[in-house]
């Protein structure tokens, strides 16, 4: 039987460096960020749908990330009603990816708001990455283009990191160096061998 975990952590915590972790290491890897770009691709399934929804929003290029951003900020509405085209888009290629990968031991589903989207539901164990929120901020706000304001707006949008790791069965810590973090992985991949095994 395939064990589910489900992999999720705030902004700049350092997520998507360890989902590459568990993929370098063999396991199958559904990222949900990439699942929901290639659909706001040029081409892209949802973009009729986001379109008549937010007109001006996409284009040849795809999604304009910065027009939409600005048509759903602060509207919580809005915000809903374009979740109610994504979310169930990206559920479908979850169910696609899980099917796929059934003979497994273990697959990781990579969703930055797994637990605000009620997807946690769907894991049989669920692994927070977080670190000290000196890290968090310092990391964030050195990405090219982000502002305070920025981040803490992003922040008022995920659920709070105590209450995720509270919420957790484990808690991979990245304010460390890479090769700790990566033995901690290791270390939880052999874990959950042992629990599929038993």
């Amino acid at each position: 039987m395939t064990i589910v975990l489900g992999l999720t952590g705030s902004i700049g915590m350092g997520k998507s460096t360890v989902a590459t972790m568990f993929s370098d290491a063999g396991v199958p890897v559904f990222d949900a960020d990439a699942t929901v770009h290639a659909l706001q691709a040029p081409g892209g399934a949802l973009l009729p749908a986001i379109e008549a929804a937010f007109p001006g929003t996409t284009g040849p290029t795809g999604l304009d990330r910065p027009a939409l951003r600005q048509a759903i900020f602060g509207d919580d509405t809005a915000r809903t009603r374009l979740e109610a085209i994504v979310h169930p888009a990206v559920a479908m290629q979850r169910q696609a990816f899980l099917a796929a990968h059934a003979a497994e031991p273990l697959v990781v589903l990579d969703v930055p708001l797994l637990f605000e989207t009620g997807g946690d539901r769907t894991c049989d164990r669920v692994a927070v990455v977080s670190a000290d929120p000196e890290i968090q901020r310092a990391r964030v706000l050195s990405r090219p283009g982000m502002t305070p304001a920025t981040f803490d707006a992003i922040l008022a949008t995920q659920m709070p990191d105590d209450d995720k790791r509270a919420r957790a069965d484990y808690v991979i810590d990245t304010g460390m160096p890479l090769d700790a973090t990566r033995a901690q992985v290791v270390a939880l991949i052999a874990c959950l061998a042992v629990a599929e095994g038993g």
